[in-house]
């Protein structure tokens, strides 16, 4: 895991140094292509596999759950934040 980390930090050095080298302005698309390139094999990883099928339904509704939960976290964190720091309070 730190090393997934550690890698994702140290490419992000190299891109802020090299941020005003032209070709990297030019490697946005090919980077996106590459991502739905993956995405796509990753589904077909996980369509082969048979205990992922299986108990795809299981899977399926404690994803949303937990999708839904992280969601709603979200929302309540941004609302407070809003509430508490930028909106304007009236003088009464």
């Amino acid at each position: 895991m730190f090393t997934v980390i550690g890698i994702m930090f140290g490419g992000i050095a190299v891109g802020y140094l090299l941020r005003k080298v032209e070709l990297l302005q030019k490697i946005g698309k090919p980077i996106s292509y590459t991502i739905l390139l993956l995405l796509f094999l990753l589904g077909i990883s996980v369509g082969a596999n048979d205990a992922i099928v299986d108990n795809l339904t299981t899977l399926g509704g404690q994803a949303f759950l937990i999708a839904l939960a992280g969601t709603s976290g979200s929302v309540l964190a941004a609302w407070g934040v809003y509430h508490f720091f930028f909106k304007e309070r009236r003088n009464e």
